[in-house]
């Protein structure tokens, strides 16, 4: 996996384009090999998963948010990511797939914490303000993040996935 996205990079780079992100597949190859990496390969893994997965609602989202869920609840083990880490690379994914977990974490001793600080609250109300209520902001954020998928998945009028009118 790790050589033909090199190659897939420097042919990329003849072109004079960005390489692509990585696809589901190629991203439960990462996911394999972050939690046995291979000596020397560990920057260029850690590189992958922050920069080369596309944060949102795809398939390789969900495939990275799944690992990322797993490494935070204990689930799974990686020697490059703890659960710490998992939490706050979680909280960089923009809403869909991770939220339910960081909702989850809420509820934890020990990383309550972290998962309360990773939503924006400027992006969750559109001004920096305090929120005594993590779980009612998170609310707020699982909304629009439902809601965009409900706009995209709009296809008649007996095709609805609405969740509120905002």
């Amino acid at each position: 996996m790790l050589e033909a996205y090199r190659k897939h990079v420097a042919e990329r780079a003849e072109q004079g384009i960005v390489p692509k992100p990585l696809s589901a597949e190629q991203v439960a190859g990462l996911v394999e090999l972050l939690k046995s990496p291979p000596a020397g390969e560990e920057e260029f893994l850690m590189d992958l998963l922050f920069n080369r997965v596309p944060a949102g609602v795809d398939e390789a989202a969900y495939v990275k948010a799944g690992f990322l869920s797993a490494l935070a609840k204990g689930e799974a083990k990686s020697p490059l990511i703890d659960q710490l880490l998992a939490v706050k690379l979680l909280g960089t994914m923009l809403g869909g797939y991770n939220i339910s977990t960081l909702v989850e974490l809420l509820d934890s001793d020990t990383l309550s914490g972290a998962a309360a600080q990773t939503y924006d609250q400027a992006a969750v109300s559109g001004t920096a303000t305090f929120v005594g209520d993590e779980h009612a902001a998170l609310a707020v954020q699982i909304n629009r993040a439902a809601n965009l998928i409900a706009q995209r998945t709009r296809r008649g009028a007996g095709n609805y996935a609405v969740v509120s009118s905002a």
